[in-house]
């Protein structure tokens, strides 16, 4: 399939002239010089916006499947995903016994090994758990929590190379010696579920932490005489900060705020997405714990946000007409950054090898559809 026509956002820019070949799953070829081979389908996006495929680096569950059913639902989620437009994503899990993460983590690694041939690609794990802090858990079941330890996380994740991203707590006993083996080793480790203070962040950035899972949520505040995870994080240039982008975790002008302090290339959209994502309201569960669906958000019993309902071409539409950041940066934090924030060079931009899941907006910024090498599938919502 060639797609031409269009205005290519590549990863770092918006090109026009550029042509798009996909072929057998990926982008195979992107030039200026493309011409449609025998019997081949063009695609001509008549002057509308083609985005790589999605990055999430934190979503839980999508449709129904949850990360911590194992192989099974992270297939299914790989498979659903692709139809919203993410091309890539790390399914995350929640606080579970070192024995059930172990399952999931191996079922990541056979999702890897053997990708389900038209669905969003899993570029590894990311563990949300369980080196967190019991005083802010959030929706995470605080009897799995223990402290970071290098062998443990072995005991999870045989192979180190499967996480790409660890979230955990900074302030609890062996956090600099794990950190320090993780960053080592490869895995980004971010912060977050922590009763960490500012200066405790910048120390852990001191030993290799690079992200911050969820700004704001689950966290210290920030305060103007005690700044917190997210004054810390906002003002040291060496961290990625999560957020997401629903309307219902962060007031829309914090939202601006992170963007603003971080800029494009270093804030990141999240769904943090739990199984009621593309689903209707009603009672649903997030590890182990019931949670009810209402009017947009999903909470614990107690009132506690438990994940969210959002896509990540929905993070772009609030990006864009709610939160006013200009179509540019809306891309980068939804495609190219997010992807950077865990190294990843291939996936979310627009590239040799990239996923063959791409998006089409109109020059409004509504999304149009989602393409594959096989099918323009349009969108009759967001």
């Amino acid at each position: 399939m060639l797609i031409e026509n269009g205005t290519v956002f590549t990863g770092t820019e918006f090109e026009n002239g550029l042509s798009i070949r996909l072929m057998n799953g990926i982008v195979q070829e992107v030039g200026e010089s493309l011409r449609a081979e025998a019997g081949e389908k063009v695609i001509d996006l008549e002057g509308d916006y083609l985005l790589p495929g999605f990055v999430d680096v934190h979503i839980h569950a999508f449709r129904g499947s949850d990360t911590m059913r194992g192989e099974t639902d992270i297939r299914r989620m790989s498979r659903e995903l692709a139809g919203t437009g993410t091309g890539a994503f790390c399914p995350t899990t929640m606080s579970a016994s070192m024995e059930d993460t172990a399952k999931v983590i191996d079922g990541i690694r056979r999702t890897i090994e053997q990708p389900e041939r038209n669905g969003a690609r899993v570029l590894g794990a990311h563990m949300e758990a369980p080196f967190l802090s019991e005083g802010k858990a959030g929706a995470q079941r605080k009897e799995f929590f223990r402290n970071p330890s290098w062998d443990d996380l072995l005991n999870m994740a045989e192979d180190p190379s499967l996480v790409r991203l660890i979230t955990m707590a900074p302030e609890k006993d062996g956090s600099e010696e794990f950190v320090r083996k993780a960053s080592a080793a490869g895995i980004h480790v971010s912060i977050g579920h922590t009763q960490a203070d500012a200066e405790k962040v910048h120390e852990a950035g001191d030993w290799g932490a690079d992200h911050i899972t969820h700004t704001f949520n689950a966290q210290t505040p920030l305060h103007h005489r005690e700044p917190g995870v997210p004054g810390a994080s906002m003002t040291d240039d060496r961290f990625f900060c999560e957020m997401i982008c629903d309307g219902k975790h962060l007031h829309d002008d914090i939202v601006r705020l992170i963007i603003l302090c971080k800029g494009a290339d270093r804030a990141v959209a999240i769904t943090d997405a739990m199984e009621a994502a593309g689903m209707p309201d009603g009672e649903y569960s997030l590890g182990g714990q019931p949670v009810f669906v209402k009017e947009g958000a999903a909470r614990l019993a107690d009132g506690t946000l438990a994940g969210s309902v959002l896509t990540m071409n929905e993070a772009l539409y609030n990006l864009i007409h709610r939160y006013g950041a200009d179509p540019l940066s809306a891309c980068k934090m939804c495609t190219s950054t997010p992807a950077r924030s865990i190294g990843e060079s291939v996936a979310g931009h627009m590239v040799p090898g990239s996923p063959a899941i791409l998006t089409r907006w109109s020059r409004k910024w509504d999304m149009i559809s989602v393409i594959t090498d096989t099918a323009e599938s349009c969108q009759a919502d967001r």
